[in-house]
Formats: C-alpha cells, structure tokens, sequence
C-alpha cells in the first residue's frame, strides 16, 4: 500500500556505528538505500555516524562540503554542543548530508549516563564489555545530536523520526525517548544478540527455538549489557524493525515482541552496464589471476573457473567451514577432472600488512626468481598478525595445494587501498563466475543479493533471509536456473548441506554453455530487490508511526 507524502515524516534522521565507516552488511543497508531515500523525502534526511579520526584523515566516503540543510544549524548551533562534529556529505549514491560525531568527552559523563539508563530501563553496564562503551556512548552522543537537529530544523507542527541501527545505538534510543520524547523513534535490529551468540556457541538456534528464553541466555553466553539494551530499545521504540521474517522469528521468542520485517533492497547505480561492464569483469579476473599465479607459482587456464565466498569472519554462522568443505568435495569429483578453480575466501581478518614477495612479484612479473615456484603459504594474500591461532589459515594449511583446485584466503577489507589487488570488493565480485553463501546464521544475506545484482549466480541456504525470500518470491531451488540457488541447512545435516554444494559447483563446471543465461536470470532477480520496491516497505512503517500519536510540543 502507497501512503501519500503528508504521511511522511518532514525530516529523517538515521544513525548507524558504519555511517561513513565500514564494518560489514549494515554499511551495505544504508549506502545502498541512501539515493531511494533522498528522492523520497526531497533531500530531508541526515545520517549520523562516529568521527573516530582528527580532520586531516577524515573517511575517503565523507565530502566536507556542506549541504544546504546543515549550513545554518552548523553556524548557528555546533559551536555549542559539547563535543566536535563534521558536516558534509556522504560520498555514495544520493550524496546524503552526514555528520560524524566525537563522542569521546562523554567518556568523562559515562558513570552519570549510565545510571540514568539503570534508573529508567534497567540496563546493566557493569555487565559491558568488550564494544560495549564505544557504542553506547556513541550512541547518546547520536540521540543527542538528533535532539539538536530535531529543535533546530523542525518548526512547531513538523514531524521527524529517528532511526537507531542495530543494539550498538540501543542506548541512544533510549537516552532520545528521555530527553526528545517528541522525536518519533524506529528501532532497526538487523541480528539478534542472544540468536547470533546461539548460532556461534555450536548451540542448535532453530530445533529448539521456541523453548530459548532469551533473558536466560543472554546470562548464559555472557551478552547481557548488549541484550539489556537491545530488548529495551525494542520495547521503548515507537516501532521495532528487523529485516527478514526469519529474524522476525527470533525477535518475537528472545525479545519478546513482534517486529515490522523491512527487507534490505539494493541499489542498481553500483552495477556497470554494456560494455564498461565486459571490460571491468575482464579487468577483474585478469587481477586475480596475476595475484593467484604469483602465489601458485603456475599459470591459470583462461577457462578457470573463480568460486568466491565473503563476509564478516564467523567460521561457522557465515558457513565458511561448510564452503571449505564443499570445495574440496567438488574437487574429487569427475565434474572438476581436467577443470582448473580457483576457491577465493574474501573475509577480513587481523590482517598486518600485505605480502611484499607476492606484491614484488605483481610488480615484475617476469624474470624474477618466484615466477616458476609457489610462495610460501600459497593459499594467502596478506601477513595477519595471528597467522599461526588464525582458524581459517589453519583450515587451508591441512588441505595443501593442487593444481586443479586452489584455494586463496584475502583477509582484508577490498577498499582500493590494501596493497595488492587495489580494487574495491565490487570491482573483484563483477570478475566471479559463482558465489558461495552457505550462512547457518544470516538475518538477510546482503553478499548473495550483491552478487546476483552483478550477474554473478549464486548460493545460499534457507537460514538466510534472502534465500527465503527468493524461494517465495523468485521460485527458486536447489539448482541455478533462476541464478540462485537455495539449499537446505537444518542444525544437523552438514553432509547433505557439503554434497548439495559439491553438486552445484559440478554442474557448473559441465554446463559452461549456459552461465550466460544464468547470469542475466541473476540481474533479472536482482530487479525485483531494488530498494524502488522495498522502501515502499519503510513508508508504510514511517506512516503507521506518525499516525499513532501527534507531533504537538
């Protein structure tokens, strides 16, 4: 259902721990929903996230330019407050106003913040550790920020809501319905804490999920500050949002109240198109070959196929193990005989410094002394600084190399700047001829929903929200035909889960004549998740919240 305008709110502000500042899938959610956003509300909206460098080396996404809505309020109003801040604009489709907030001068407030968040909601700091300060604070520092802009900018009669991302900004939710109860408020969980905890601790989340108590876990597993906060600023929020109806079900069991599901969509401006799309996938395969065939030793075949798999570094939930697995499954198989693949783990790691033989090697690539042999570690691209407690590095040193199936572990964030590759993460996606997402833990699945909007066919599980989505809505199944595959992940059949896998990478491998159309089924999926379809969604909730009380002050 479509709400007209006079429903929506006359400003918005949204703040986010990975405004300006990537961390993982979050950073994904909101630079991919920012210019559906601006054309929706007419450039009414500000984004909020932590300044956590000094000036000169503010984020390469922030433009210090500053925007029209922020002019006069930063004249007039950011001499005063009580800690620095930077205006400008967020360097991302829409150009969104932003400001970056210094939230360090409330470490000195901290032990008076936070009995006010024991009095009133009975959170238990004493019980933080870990993010747990950073966050919190930064979060007050936002709410206070929001009430400062909300005052500013919002004449008598105007409505504004503010979005908090994720438990990190529960206690800035909490601290706004204290100090701006005017300010309308949506609380947006994208995982829960006690579900993700479940999930990481090899405890069975969904055979026994309707008899988890999430107050009780959370004792149990050690997070309860962080679920503290994220069930109070579910209950305290004029709305409470999650992202999948999987999730849903998770926030209705272990926080105890039911969530409105707003989907995460994508953003089609990041995708090239024509032929600067043949050239920058030509392009990235080219770079990834050269750096694996300096790490190798030996060439790649031009047929060779490139399986990636990416995301936040949890071994398990992520299904990393089961890719590894999956991976060498296929590799014994008669599919992959005279196949030459290429299994790269892009997943950021302690990471140290890039390799300076492998770079040495990007930079003369002939006539050096390496050229004809593998390098030491054969499977990494960059030194961490835990190589030897490092699970993955441990994983891929039993496994050794081969020639028809090599593995290659990237432990770093792709920002244009590590070193080696220097391409972004999408630079290198659009270069892949399959993905690989077998989550065990994932409220959406922003990886497998990026890869198909490149082209790029994929797979993920039904403990994904995407994937649930694109059985429901796409029709799609254990094969490619749709260019997602779905496979079954249950708390006990990782077998099945390894040879459904091992199967797919097979038929890839035999059916090369079809990754054409396979690849234009994955675009075509890929429209039905543009954020032109799946905002609708955040209207409705904006709607139903400005309906539910006034505005008056």
């Amino acid at each position: 259902m479509k709400h007209p305008s006079t429903h929506r709110p006359d400003l918005l502000l949204e703040a986010s721990w990975e405004v300006c500042n990537k961390q993982g899938g979050i950073y994904t959610v909101l630079t991919s929903r920012a210019r559906e956003m601006m054309k929706r509300h007419n450039g009414q909206i500000i984004f909020i996230g932590p300044l956590l460098v000094q000036n000169a080396d503010l984020p390469a996404d922030f433009d210090e330019n500053i925007p029209p809505i922020l002019e006069d309020w930063q004249r007039d109003v950011a001499p005063t407050l009580p800690f620095a801040c930077c205006c400008g604009n967020w360097r991302v489709p829409g150009s969104p106003p932003v400001v970056l907030v210094d939230f360090a001068p409330l470490y000195d407030e901290k032990g008076a913040l936070y009995y006010e968040m024991w009095e009133y909601f009975g959170i238990q700091s004493d019980k933080g550790y870990g993010d747990y300060d950073e966050a919190s604070l930064f979060g007050i520092a936002a709410a206070q920020m929001m009430q400062s802009l909300y005052e500013y900018l919002c004449p008598e009669g105007q409505s504004a809501i503010g979005i908090f991302n994720e438990w990190m900004l529960g206690m800035g939710l909490l601290y706004a319905k204290r100090h701006c109860p005017h300010l309308k408020t949506l609380f947006l969980t994208h995982a829960t804490t006690v579900g993700r905890s479940i999930a990481s601790n090899n405890k069975a989340l969904y055979a026994y999920m309707t008899g988890y108590n999430g107050d009780q876990m959370a004792a149990e597993l050690g997070v309860e500050a962080k679920h503290g906060i994220e069930k109070a600023a579910a209950w305290q929020a004029d709305c409470f949002a999650t992202v999948s109806e999987l999730t849903a079900r998770e926030c209705r069991q272990l926080i105890e109240r039911d969530p409105v599901v707003l989907p995460n969509g994508f953003e089609p401006d990041f995708v090239p198109q024509g032929d600067t799309y043949t050239a920058q996938r030509t392009a990235a395969r080219n770079r990834i070959f050269s750096v694996v065939e300096g790490l190798t030793g030996s060439p790649l075949p031009p047929d060779t196929l490139l399986i990636a798999t990416s995301g936040r570094y949890e071994y398990r939930n992520k299904g990393i193990d089961l890719f590894i697995d999956a991976m060498q499954q296929a590799g014994e198989s008669e599919e992959l005989k005279g196949r030459t693949v290429v299994c790269l783990l892009l997943v950021p790691a302690w990471v140290a410094e890039p390799r300076a033989d492998l770079r040495y090697l990007l930079l003369h690539p002939e006539g050096t002394e390496y050229h004809d042999k593998p390098l030491s570690y054969p499977y990494l691209t960059h030194w961490l600084h835990n190589m030897e407690e490092d699970t993955i590095v441990q994983r891929l040193k039993t496994i050794g190399t081969s020639e028809g199936l090599r593995f290659v572990f990237v432990p770093c964030y792709l920002d244009r700047e590590d070193g080696l590759f220097d391409r972004s993460y999408y630079d290198l996606l659009i270069g892949m001829d399959l993905t690989v997402f077998p989550s065990y833990y994932e409220p959406w699945g922003y990886t497998p929903l990026e890869s198909i909007a490149f082209g790029v066919p994929t797979v993920t599980t039904n403990l994904s929200g995407f994937g649930i989505w694109a059985m429901q809505e796409r029709g799609s199944g254990d094969n490619l035909d749709t260019g997602i595959a779905v496979i079954e992940r249950t708390d006990f059949n990782y077998p099945e889960a390894v040879s459904a896998i091992a199967r797919l990478v097979g038929t890839l491998a035999t059916t090369s004549d079809k990754q054409a159309s396979r690849s234009a089924a994955a675009m075509h999926a890929a429209s039905y998740a543009e954020w032109r379809l799946f905002y609708d969604k955040y209207e409705e909730a904006y709607a139903r919240l400005l309906e539910s009380g006034g505005q008056e002050r």
